[in-house]
């Protein structure tokens, strides 16, 4: 397979490695684009695949709580940030996550069929064709997420609906369980955990990076024995698991805590226990693969505009 340009460029995106070592990689593998990623990460050119390499749709994402118990979030899409900007389409995005909150769908189809939450006469779907039609770009309701919840849940917002959160709790709906369950919420945008605590790792997500972690580390130790490699490899995916668990990660507001001590002191402060239950995290057009560009064009563009 033709390795080109625009996939070397992806790659390094992705995974920030360098590009002759990109275009090693997709040689390696045959421009197979994920195998190239587990190549890069054994041969310790790449810490872990950013899925936010590919990130090249527009749109926000909204999140809508009522009453501290029931939240939902939602994620549109829309071709270009213009249109993100525009006030008819957030507007419609918000319904759309109103929608969602005081409803019961399973998933997108569901939600396009159901009557439209401002005008039960026509479908969510129908209200959506005609959005299109008035702002002349594709627009797609990609996911959403309810929550309904016996604890609390809250929400937070950054950049204007690029990342949305989510976070419940087991825990009082009072004033100072709320501004706590905001900074967790704050640290989740920011840090981008894939779990609350260590309990939910799977076993085959450990033995994954085990195996990557073990090609680093005999790569870089090429000489020293099994039991020492196996010690290292502990040591490292413990300190992987830190930065992936909620829970274990450093405290972004006073680095001397965890999360979980962080939780700890703000439970005495509101007299009950404040233990977290779930979190969701959208980012936008996160996971959607880049429109094809011209990669020499590309450069031309921006040596032009120096």
């Amino acid at each position: 397979m033709a390795i080109t340009a625009s996939m070397v460029k992806e790659l390094r995106e992705m995974t920030g490695a360098g590009m002759m070592d990109c275009k090693k990689a997709l040689t390696e593998t045959d421009g197979d684009m994920d195998a190239a990623v587990e190549y890069l990460r054994k041969n310790g050119q790449a810490k872990a695949e950013k899925k936010a390499g590919r990130i090249a749709a527009e749109g926000i994402v909204r999140t809508v709580i009522k009453d501290d118990k029931v939240a939902a979030i939602v994620e549109v899409n829309s071709e270009t940030d213009f249109v993100a900007k525009n006030e008819t389409f957030q507007k419609f995005v918000e319904n759309v996550a109103e929608q969602v909150a005081t409803t019961d769908v399973a998933d997108v189809n569901a939600l396009l069929a159901a009557p439209w939450v401002e005008d039960a006469s026509k479908t969510v779907n129908e209200e959506l064709t005609e959005k299109i039609a008035t702002i002349g770009e594709k627009l797609s309701i990609r996911r959403f997420e309810k929550i309904v919840s016996d604890g609390v849940v809250v929400s937070y917002i950054h950049g204007g609906g690029r990342i949305g959160v989510l976070v419940e709790a087991d825990a009082p709906a009072n004033d100072v369980v709320k501004e706590a369950l905001l900074n967790v919420a704050m640290q989740v945008a920011a840090l981008y955990p894939k779990y609350v605590s260590r309990d939910e790792v799977s076993e085959e997500y450990k033995e994954h990076e085990k195996e990557i972690l073990l090609a680093q580390a005999k790569l870089e130790n090429p000489n020293k024995p099994d039991n020492i490699i196996e010690k290292m490899i502990i040591g490292r995916l413990n300190k992987e698991l830190k930065e992936v668990c909620l829970l274990d990660q450093q405290y972004v507001k006073d680095s001397d805590l965890t999360v979980a001590k962080y939780l700890d002191q703000v439970s005495k402060e509101a007299g009950a226990a404040i233990t977290l239950k779930r979190f969701v995290r959208f980012e936008t057009g996160e996971g959607l693969e880049k429109k094809e560009e011209n990669f020499a064009e590309e450069v031309a563009k921006q040596m032009a505009g120096n």
